[in-house]
């Protein structure tokens, strides 16, 4: 999904797939996609449920500290199989 003009609300529709059960997505890069700390708030709720993702590159994109501390709150999770966060 890298380059493309996905924002915060192309993400929350993305991120309602990823929590499917059926979902057997290992690898999402969302590099320079127009991203926020919004994002991040569905990002963390995935990362929270019980998913196959294990890598998740989010470079390029205006995430900030806010956005950053939310993603820990979905990696301090014991039901996150995360391996690699760019």
């Amino acid at each position: 999904m890298n380059y493309n003009n996905l924002q915060d609300s192309g993400v929350k529709l993305l991120c309602t797939g990823l929590k499917n059960i059926k979902c057997k997505l290992e690898i999402l890069r969302l590099n320079d996609c127009n991203l926020t700390d919004k994002s991040c708030s569905s990002l963390a709720a995935v990362l929270g449920s019980d998913t196959n993702l294990k890598e998740l590159n989010m470079n390029y994109n205006n995430l900030r500290d806010s956005g950053v501390k939310l993603l820990c709150t979905g990696l301090k999770n014991i039901k996150c199989k995360l391996e690699i966060l760019r």
